[in-house]
């Protein structure tokens, strides 16, 4: 059930971002004069098309939704009819070529200010950045960082929920940066600076830097009480009613409700004898933990909620969000931010200094999609503004069968005055797939490996 969660997602991301890529040479190319036939979005057999005339572009669904591609009139791919040689792309100026090829990465980059500037407005609700434990030997432990600091920002730029604190730290430390200045509120309200210093090595992935950094978020202790039930879950045919208090579980005292979550996670399909207070009296109950997949793992789930007090959920949400003005230059300075990451980051790649742990295949990409849409709206969108600039800035690297790599032969063509020879650009096309295809099953590879490491 969570793979087909996670795929319809992946479906819907591959499809919004394909469309704005195709659609971006699509529109540039009508705008100079090229005639385009078809407009696909997939490839394979057709779901859908439509035609408005014979003479018009037909737009077209297909069944694989791995890609697209808008077809134009071009004489290297066949006879072209004598009325439509003045619209062939290869009989347009080198401008106009040029145009029509960098169109369709652009038109990611621009989708993602879009979709960062609907993140902006829109907001977001989240956790004020307060931290919890702080893991001994740690970086944090290093920089100073102690339990309930509260961080205010990181490096000029305001923090005010969790997930925006944790998304600079990281994005700083994989983009290079070895000191970051972290301001805080300590317990005593007094603003004070904790510099995190991170090496090369600490930096090669996510992984390992979350492993280094040692930042857990801080959690109330929540009394272990029943706020929820839902129909046909493993707690309500135990007999568990909303309002019972838990009071041990095979014996152990259960003092919150994190440890109780904790419990019955690492005893899927395990019977637990269960101790409740329900109105002043003790009851016993016999649970057991349905196994469910999450994040790759077998865990127990009941399907059961905590009671929990909305003057303490009050203290410790936060909204976050800027006015539509305000919100325009800070989505072009994050996509820029995220440009440059990204490019620092295939750098680093390319000569060994950053792990290729960090590439990501399409089984990554679609369990992302589906984590992002169940933490929420925005959360997806700025998933999908992610992967929007990552296609992007792929799309520009100047390999052939790339658009980079068209936009390279339009290079060498301007400075030489002709065009690079067919049988030139079918070498350097044939070599650049062998790459395309060599980085997806590398890509691949790793995802698999990272399901049987989960």
């Amino acid at each position: 059930m969570e793979a087909l969660h996670s795929l319809f997602y992946f479906i819907i991301a591959i499809a919004v971002l394909v469309t704005f890529h195709e659609f971006g040479h699509f529109w540039v190319a009508r705008k100079v004069g090229v005639k385009v036939t078809r407009f696909s979005i997939g490839f394979g057999k057709r779901l859908w098309a439509w035609q408005k005339s014979p003479a018009d572009t037909e737009f077209v669904i297909s069944a694989i939704p791995l890609g697209g591609y808008v077809k134009m009139v071009d004489e290297r791919e066949g006879a072209v009819a004598s009325e439509d040689l003045p619209y062939a792309f290869n009989r347009q100026a080198l401008w106009a070529r040029t145009a029509i090829v960098a169109a369709g990465p652009i038109s990611n980059l621009l989708l993602a200010v879009l979709l960062f500037w609907l993140v902006l407005v829109i907001g977001e609700e989240g956790m004020r950045p307060i931290v919890g434990s702080v893991t001994a030997g740690s970086l944090a432990a290093e920089a100073g960082f102690i339990e309930k600091d509260e961080i205010i920002k990181i490096d000029e730029t305001v923090t005010p929920t969790w997930m925006v604190a944790l998304d600079e730290l990281f994005t700083l430390a994989i983009d290079g940066k070895r000191e970051i200045k972290v301001v805080v509120k300590d317990i005593e309200s007094r603003e004070q600076t904790r510099v995190i210093r991170i090496n090369e090595q600490d930096a090669q992935s996510p992984e390992q830097l979350q492993k280094r950094l040692g930042l857990k978020p801080w959690s109330p202790l929540i009394k272990p009480v029943i706020g929820k039930l839902l129909d046909g879950g493993a707690a309500k045919q135990a007999g568990l009613e909303v309002g019972d208090l838990l009071i041990s579980a095979d014996g152990v005292a259960i003092a919150d409700w994190q440890q109780w979550v904790d419990y019955v996670q690492t005893r899927p399909d395990i019977e637990i004898k269960l101790l409740v207070e329900r109105n002043d009296l003790p009851i016993t109950l016999i649970i057991t933990p349905r196994a469910e997949e999450q994040g790759g793992k077998t865990v127990g789930k009941i399907g059961a909620g905590v009671d929990v007090p909305k003057d303490l959920l009050d203290t410790l949400r936060v909204n976050y969000s800027l006015s539509p003005w305000r919100a325009l230059p800070v989505a072009f300075e994050k996509t820029g931010f995220f440009i440059t990451s990204t490019l620092g980051m295939m750098a680093k790649m390319f000569v060994g200094a950053a792990s290729v742990d960090n590439l990501s295949g399409p089984i990554s990409i679609a369990q992302y999609a589906g984590q992002s849409a169940d933490i929420g709206v925005t959360a997806f969108l700025k998933f999908l503004a992610l992967v929007s600039v990552s296609l992007g800035v792929l799309n520009l690297l100047p390999i052939p069968v790339l658009d980079g790599g068209h936009l390279l032969f339009f290079a060498v063509e301007a400075i030489k005055g002709s065009p690079v020879s067919e049988r030139v650009q079918l070498v350097f096309q044939q070599i650049g797939m062998f790459l395309l295809l060599s980085l997806m099953i590398l890509a691949m590879f790793l995802d698999i490996g990272k399901l049987f490491q989960s």
